[in-house]
């Protein structure tokens, strides 16, 4: 076993909201389909008036326009949401929802256990840097929109199903739609190599042990692979090298809690396995060109005055 340095538990102090997801009274458990003009239905009559500061959802969103125009915030990145863009905010990305307006469209949420294993791995569910806006055109823009609007209907109209059909006919649908929109050739409309299983084994890694090293060589020994290997997997599915890749995850959570917490900075360093704060610093200026609390200080304003 490797041992990784590192606290095992998140921080506390958290300020932004911990968003866990909740089925609508009567529907399916795990999923939910609506429109964007019931989801401005349901925020005119909501008492909550959070809905348009930072927040922390442990759920799956996806955003879709007929019409209009959406700005979206997903970890300190705006993105105009426009006809045939797809919005994909993952569990844990802290997103910052825009004014709704008259914008048509479908939002689909869904927790991370719904869809079956396999979808899950082969579209990438567990990718904390795959595009938050894919665009599409053509035939694809085409089979996403069919797939949407089978799953919105069954969604809609299922109830006179046996629950536990209901449920597994919303499990197939999704897993068509989350197949089709992690299609290699959406992005960009030019298809791309297939991300290797060497790199996939160490996405999923760092993932579950950034917090707790930083060192290519952890990595490198607890997958039975050479360090030299996971640079070149990760180089070729990624277009950066191993130990950039787990500093750039590092420096995201870094980013979150700062931004999104009142955990001194001193606590953040622990939990991400630093030594001291001191060389959490060093670390976050040499990445970053600021130094952890101007990069509180100036996130903190901008949202105080959303």
């Amino acid at each position: 076993m490797v041992t990784m340095r590192g606290s095992d538990n998140p921080t506390s102090g958290t300020a932004i909201p911990e968003v866990p997801f909740a089925a609508p009274p009567g529907g399916p458990v795990g999923v939910e389909v609506m429109t964007l003009a019931e989801l401005r239905a349901r925020r005119a009559t909501a008492t909550d008036r959070t809905f348009h500061r930072p927040q922390r959802p442990a759920f799956h969103h996806l955003l879709t326009l007929d019409r209009g125009t959406l700005h979206h915030t997903v970890d300190f990145t705006e993105h105009a949401v426009h006809p045939g863009s797809w919005l994909w905010v993952r569990p844990g990305q802290v997103q910052q929802w825009g004014e709704l307006g008259d914008a048509d469209g479908t939002l689909v949420l869904f927790e991370p256990g719904f869809p079956d294993p396999a979808t899950v791995a082969a579209a990438h569910l567990d990718d904390p840097f795959a595009a938050a806006v894919l665009h599409t055109t053509g035939p694809t823009r085409e089979a996403l929109r069919a797939a949407l609007h089978h799953l919105h209907h069954e969604y809609a109209s299922g109830a006179d199903l046996p629950a536990d059909i209901h449920h597994a006919l919303l499990r197939h649908l999704l897993a068509a739609l989350l197949l089709r929109l992690a299609n290699p050739a959406t992005p960009c409309g030019t298809a791309t190599a297939e991300p290797g299983e060497t790199y996939r084994r160490f996405r999923h890694a760092v993932e579950h042990h950034f917090t707790r090293t930083r060192r290519v060589e952890d990595y490198a020994k607890a997958l039975g692979y050479s360090p030299r290997t996971l640079s070149r997997a990760t180089l070729a599915a990624a277009g950066i090298g191993a130990k950039e890749f787990v500093d750039r995850r590092v420096v995201l959570e870094a980013k979150r809690l700062l931004a999104h917490s009142d955990t001194p900075a001193a606590r953040i360093a622990d939990h991400l396995g630093f030594a001291d704060a001191a060389n959490f610093a060093k670390f976050f200026h040499q990445r970053t060109g600021t130094t952890p609390i101007a990069f509180r200080t100036s996130v903190r304003g901008a949202t105080d005055d959303t």
